[in-house]
């Protein structure tokens, strides 16, 4: 289809691209990695020919069409959903509107046996010969089935595409480029603006329908499931592997195994010809011997082992300050934009220490119930905040929300206060900023450094609930795990709003699905949720890690009987174990508002208690007898109010 050949790209005497060279064949589906800042995305961009390389080119057929989905673009907004996806076809409506002048013509010719008559029919044949080639009478359905695949609704095709987000427009771009079908997709975080479901359409289609595909993305359930080959991009150089991204990490570690044995045999064995030399260089018996192990060593092709970009994020969060129980308390939270309602009725509880994900298409609530959570918009029912809860939130913009003139130290060192500050460096070292790195530019930051930047903040004051959405939009695979293990190890409350399967996959306990203006609490890990029953079935589909075998595949008719049982069987134990985990659960936030309730009320008193006592220190408070009195049933009450509160948390740990 095309080829690398001796590329390289340098900035201010820096390779970032070092001599590489690759051929893509069609239908190869290919994953770009490499950490931040590697050149995947300038790699895109030389293919897409919207930069040039320092040296060397890409070569490819001249009739080749090309895809190419930026991380950031700036779309226009004169059209509906519908028109702008149908930009798509502007070279079929271009021969429609040929092949109609081109009848229009014929209608007129009278002169059936001259040249230009037989010259117009062969011109008409070609155009609708090309048309049906192209499937053009397909095209609104296609138009449609692929923006309904990407999350639109019908109602929103004929929408103007102002009123939607910058995601959403990013989608029509996608749903643009798709509709094309090129012979290459060059595909840039695609998954970053969509949500599970569209994840799942999008996986499918590439698998299915696209041509030759490369694409840089952090998502590997994703990538895994869409491609076959690896390019890694480390230090300049590329290493190409034809297998799927989990089977790469396996392949890569091996191959570094390997080389080091190896370069460890070979300097072994350099070292005993060199001491050979040096002990018999003098002696006139061993000369042969010597001038022979001389020219092995000059002949000898030195190993080497391939450089290893060892640089890597360090994060883990302060320990968290002790919270009240329930961090987050909601009953009958409803949200609206005047008459569209977002979600209603919501009630829930997180528990301190509970990792929880909130799922669901976009639009449908997730962010929108986090800045309710943040008090950043006004809501209707009750939300209330556990005792000393103290909140780092990550807001989905939060990476571009920075003063681009200011450098890296300066951005930490303006919110920095305190010790902190004399800490600066080491923090901004920790995490990949060190040297002259912490002299950038936010401007010139990619948005993966921008999100590592963002994220300092989080570390510069203890919290106990941290409420992420979508950290890792940016973020590079390592830079991912290091982010999970340290939200694992954190000891407070984590709210996670994320489509990224794998990230959620071992780190969230509870997830809550946003949909139809409802919020439904589901207990265990993400594929737990994606496996129940109560998630639709296009989700379901093919996102579990162990999928149900294809019923249409050629099966025996027994093994079509025990796929048929298996089904049957695992969904009744699942909506068995629903059901008594819905009873559980009731119990639960009866026992959870009995606790939350009796520490409002040890609080108050606490607070009274400490108000009054401060009188009593006085000469006229301690001869005022009523005022003792009064102190004296207080202490009363919150005995009785801290026998209430043991008894209701001794009965909550036997369910917990």
């Amino acid at each position: 289809m095309f080829s690398v050949e001796n590329l390289t790209v340098s900035f201010g005497g820096f390779n970032l691209l070092d001599d590489i060279g690759f051929v893509i064949d069609k239908k190869d589906r290919v994953a770009l990695v490499g950490k931040n800042g590697a050149g995947k995305s300038t790699l895109l961009k030389i293919f897409a020919g919207l930069q040039e390389p320092t040296k060397g080119r890409v070569s490819m057929p001249k009739e080749a069409t090309i895809g190419y989905l930026p991380q950031q673009m700036h779309l226009a907004d004169e059209r509906t959903v519908r028109e702008e996806a149908s930009l798509a076809f502007e070279e079929i409506l271009q021969m429609e509107a040929e092949l109609e002048k081109r009848n229009l013509e014929l209608a007129e010719q009278t002169d059936y046996e001259s040249e230009s008559y037989h010259k117009l029919i062969d011109t008409i044949t070609h155009l609708n010969e090309r048309l049906a080639m192209e499937g053009a009478s397909n095209r609104q359905a296609d138009v449609e089935k692929t923006l309904t695949g990407l999350g639109f609704t019908r109602t929103d095709f004929d929408r103007p595409t102002n009123e939607f987000s910058g995601g959403w427009r990013m989608r029509i771009e996608l749903a643009k480029i798709l509709l094309r079908k090129p012979d290459i997709l060059l595909l840039d975080e695609p998954t970053n603006h969509l949500d599970i479901e569209s994840i799942q359409w999008l996986e499918n289609f590439l698998a299915t329908q696209a041509n030759a595909v490369i694409l840089v993305s952090h998502d590997r359930a994703f990538i895994d499931n869409v491609t076959q080959r690896t390019i890694e991009i480390s230090l300049g150089k590329v290493y190409d592997y034809r297998v799927n991204y989990s089977k790469y990490v396996e392949l890569r570690k091996e191959r570094r195994e390997q080389q080091l044995r190896a370069y460890e045999n070979q300097r072994k064995q350099i070292e005993d010809t060199e001491d050979f030399i040096e002990r018999f260089r003098y002696k006139a018996s061993k000369a042969v011997q010597v001038q022979s192990r001389i020219k092995q060593l000059d002949k000898l092709e030195r190993l080497e082992v391939d450089d290893e970009d060892n640089s890597a994020l360090r994060l883990k969060f302060p320990p968290a300050p002790r919270s009240g129980s329930y961090p987050v308390i909601m009953e009958n939270v409803s949200k609206k934009y005047g008459d569209h309602v977002v979600f209603q009725e919501a009630t829930l509880t997180i528990n301190r220490g509970d990792k929880v994900a909130f799922v669901g298409k976009n639009g449908e609530g997730k962010s929108t119930l986090v800045k309710c959570i943040m008090e950043q918009i006004p809501y209707e029912g009750k939300l209330q905040l556990g005792h000393n809860v103290k909140i780092g939130y990550f807001a989905q913009n939060q990476a571009d929300l920075m003063d681009e003139k200011l450098t890296v130290f300066q951005t930490i060192d303006y919110v920095a206060t305190g010790d902190i500050r004399t800490k600066i460096r080491d923090i901004l070292g920790a995490f990949m900023f060190g040297g002259e790195a912490s002299d950038k530019k936010v401007a010139v930051l990619s948005g993966g450094e921008r999100t590592r930047l963002a994220m300092i903040k989080l570390l510069l004051e203890p919290v106990n609930l941290l409420i992420l959405d979508e950290p890792t939009n940016h973020l590079d695979m390592r830079s991912k795990d290091v982010l999970k293990e340290a939200l694992k190890e954190f000891d407070g409350t984590v709210i996670l709003v994320s489509h990224d399967r794998e990230f959620l996959d071992g780190l969230a306990d509870k997830v809550y699905e946003f949909g139809n203006q409802k919020i439904k609490e589901h207990l265990g890990g993400i594929y737990e949720f994606l496996a129940s029953a109560s998630a639709s079935a296009s989700v379901i589909a093919g996102l579990t890690r162990n999928p149900l075998p294809n019923v249409n595949s050629p099966l025996t008719d027994t093994g079509r009987s025990r796929v048929k049982h298996g089904m049957t069987e695992s969904s009744s134990l699942a909506a068995q174990s629903y059901e008594e985990r819905k009873e559980a659960q009731k119990a639960l936030r009866k026992l959870e508002k009995a606790v939350a309730e009796s520490e409002k009320k040890i609080e108050k008193l606490e607070t009274e208690i400490k108000e009054m006592e401060a009188v009593l220190i006085t000469p006229e408070g301690a001869s005022n007898v009523d005022l003792l009195w009064k102190h004296a049933e207080l202490q009363k009450k919150l005995s009785a109010v801290m026998d209430e509160w043991t008894e209701a948390t001794i009965e909550l740990e036997k369910y917990t």
